[in-house]
């Protein structure tokens, strides 16, 4: 049920126009979803007259946009009454009539990135293209935190940096709304739990101990860690790169999955990323964490799930075997060669980077794998399939 002053406005707006009113009803039902007026956003006002409305509200579009116009302009909401009559929003809903969906999505969403609301990727925070509550919340906190900056005048819309420190601002500091609590330790705690909960019982069994183990940052290990690997950046920065072979070989195909070095001819060059990991210890020590879990050249969604639930086994000190792992993700027998290919392949990587002894890990070992498992959790949502 829309709320009072909703209720009000349209029959405020009936009596004068009673086609109009029905259209703004059904719009304001897709935009407020009943809640009162005050909740409504820049964000939300564009999402929906640039996305929703185009591809899933049928009739009159454009007289759809004139009537919400109208309804916001009587309960005072200006700004969000022009955008609603704004050439910009015309254009859109032409570009779907006449060229299609993935045209028009196209413009909707450069002109979203023009008006500066939409808050920007941050170091601590991918936003997810699927959004738990809690992300939806703290996603639209944010975007109302931009939309009131801009409007004061404090933040240009094109002000990428200024954006950014602020969407960071926004999202770790304690909030009383939130019992102390900040938006990002909310985001990430209902992304761990998803991670955790996501994929059948004996994966829920394995992985629920890690929620609490991954619920904050894994410290990188004390000493010097990653020998091969250094060495491997140091000589690709020299001039004629290096041409890996022997331990270093996977440690080579690792870095180019962190983009820290690339092929010219039959060597291996460091890039700048490279560089820069190699300036920064702890930085190199999350990219190369990260490496245990990145997809390698050729390899199926299963490869990345098998080698998540081999580093749990062997960060809680139990063997990562084919029958282990295939028993967790449940995958048929005729993919047990897959499971044995990246298994192989972890065992690979784990050796170049110095973090197993025999059949087990070390202590940086086991840091790394946890480092990698949160990275992991903590990703952007993607719902795939391990079958």
């Amino acid at each position: 049920m829309p709320a009072p002053d909703v209720a009000a406005l349209l029959v405020e707006l009936e009596r004068s126009d009673p086609d109009c009113a029905e259209d703004a009803r059904s719009a304001i039902e897709w935009l407020s979803g009943g809640e009162p007026l005050e909740t409504i956003t820049e964000l939300g006002v564009c999402e929906f007259l640039w996305y929703t409305l185009p591809t899933k509200v049928s009739g009159d579009r454009p007289a759809t946009a004139r009537a919400l116009g109208r309804l916001l302009r009587l309960g005072g909401l200006e700004r969000y009454a022009a955008l609603c009559a704004s050439p910009i929003t015309s254009r859109i809903l032409r570009t779907y009539a006449r060229s299609g969906e993935d045209a028009g999505i196209a413009a909707y969403q450069a002109a979203l990135h023009e008006r500066g609301v939409l808050p920007p990727d941050v170091p601590e925070l991918r936003w997810s293209s699927i959004m738990g509550p809690e992300e939806l919340g703290a996603h639209g906190a944010c975007s109302a935190a931009l939309e009131l900056a801009i409007v004061s005048g404090e933040l240009s819309p094109r002000a990428t940096r200024e954006r950014e420190a602020l969407t960071r601002r926004w999202l770790t500091t304690p909030r009383a709304e939130l019992g102390g609590d900040n938006w990002l330790h909310r985001v990430q705690g209902e992304r761990l739990n998803r991670w955790v909960l996501g994929r059948g019982p004996a994966w829920r069994e394995l992985a629920q101990p890690f929620e609490v183990r991954l619920h904050a940052p894994i410290p990188v290990p004390d000493g010097e860690h990653l020998g091969v690997l250094r060495r491997l950046l140091r000589r690709g920065a020299e001039p004629g790169g290096v041409r890996p072979d022997g331990p270093s070989a996977a440690a080579g195909e690792a870095a180019q999955r962190m983009d820290a070095m690339e092929r010219a001819g039959h060597a291996l060059v460091t890039t700048a990323a490279g560089r820069r990991l190699l300036d920064d210890p702890g930085l190199l020590w999350e990219a190369a964490a990260a490496a245990l879990l990145s997809p390698a050249a050729h390899e199926h969604e299963i490869g990345v799930s098998v080698r998540e639930v081999a580093l749990m086994l062997l960060a809680d000190g139990l063997p990562a075997d084919r029958a282990g792992v295939a028993a967790v993700i449940g995958c048929e027998e005729e993919r047990h060669p897959e499971v044995d290919g990246s298994l192989t392949e972890l065992t690979r990587l784990l050796d170049a980077f110095g973090l197993r002894a025999g059949d087990t890990l070390t202590t940086a070992g086991r840091s790394a794998a946890l480092t990698a498992l949160r990275g992991h959790a903590l990703r952007p949502r993607q719902y795939v399939s391990v079958n």
